[in-house]
């Protein structure tokens, strides 16, 4: 008997080499899809990850995680969905998804949360995912919207952003990389919990053991004048873009213009010639609350509109 075309394989660590080399050569995969990324939280994310292959050759992978009867893809990254080769096709995609579906119905799962990546991120087009979805009667779950920065259609900065800029420039601010995350800390966790009322989605040894392992990746700085940190930055470097995975400055920091200045820097640097700065998303429940000082502060900077989508499909339905 011939072996099926598509071949549906629970992920297991000794596939590890193979599964990283596949995310490297992907479409539309970043580092976030690492194994040793995904894993620093195992521990709260029990991983239900897929590998599937088209007649024998790695075809796509799911990035998957799964409670209870829920499979999601991937509840523990900011987005997930299929990490795609480049031989993947639209029909390719929808045959992936049928027997994928199908598979999850054997395992007795009942719902299919999916977070595709946002285009950006992307090396070649890689929507084939969205088309699928909408073939399998998904829906939107959430959509939250994060503001980008186009470095090859540049948008004017606001006067009040350039107000800004010149001020941390008048006060001779100096934007440093530091390779500590224990001295930046502080700065971010303080002013998220006096103005959110939040914790940082890491704590100080989780990033600490990230920005060691990914240091291509993961950077960090820090905003200093007369050698008080006024303000702190974490950057994720992926293929083409920048993405300002925290931006935090103290009260001082935010009167001197400290945001605006790493802000500025890390946009004009050209240790960093990726397309796109993305600030990430100014949303709250599910994206129906908008941040619009948040939002409007990012936009300053000359970001647009780009979405963050999370899908649902209802196995049990299907």
């Amino acid at each position: 008997m011939n072996p099926p075309a598509i071949a549906i394989k629970r992920y297991e660590p000794e596939s590890k080499r193979e599964w990283d080399e596949f995310v490297r050569d992907s479409k539309n995969g970043t580092f976030l899809f690492y194994r040793d990324y995904m894993e620093y939280h195992a521990d709260r994310f029990r991983d239900n990850s897929y590998m599937i292959y088209l007649k024998g050759k790695l075809y796509c992978l799911l990035p998957a995680t799964r409670k209870d009867d829920i499979l999601s893809s991937h509840a523990g990254l900011t987005y997930g969905g299929l990490v795609m080769s480049r031989e993947c096709t639209a029909e390719g995609i929808l045959e992936i998804f049928f027997e994928l579906i199908e598979e999850l119905k054997r395992e007795g799962v009942k719902k299919f949360i999916y977070k595709p990546v946002p285009y950006i991120y992307s090396s070649l087009p890689s929507q084939e995912d969205l088309y699928a979805l909408f073939r399998f009667n998904a829906h939107i779950n959430y959509r939250n919207i994060s503001t980008v920065i186009d470095k090859e259609s540049p948008i004017k900065i606001s006067r009040l952003r350039r107000r800004s800029l010149e001020k941390a420039e008048i006060n001779n601010l100096e934007v440093i990389e530091t390779f500590d995350a224990g001295e930046i800390w502080p700065v971010i966790e303080e002013n998220l919990r006096e103005t959110y009322g939040a914790k940082p989605v890491h704590d100080v040894n989780e990033m600490k053991r990230l920005a060691a392992l990914f240091p291509d990746n993961i950077k960090l700085y820090k905003v200093v004048k007369d050698s008080e940190i006024l303000c702190a930055g974490v950057f994720y470097i992926t293929k083409n873009v920048v993405h300002a995975q925290y931006i935090h400055a103290n009260k001082k920091g935010k009167e001197l213009g400290a945001v605006d200045a790493v802000v500025d820097y890390i946009v004009k640097s050209s240790s960093f010639p990726m397309r796109y700065f993305d600030f990430g998303t100014s949303n709250e429940d599910g994206g129906r609350i908008l941040n619009e000082t948040l939002i409007h502060t990012k936009e300053g900077f000359g970001g647009r509109g780009v979405c963050y989508d999370c899908y649902e499909i209802n196995i049990v339905g299907e």
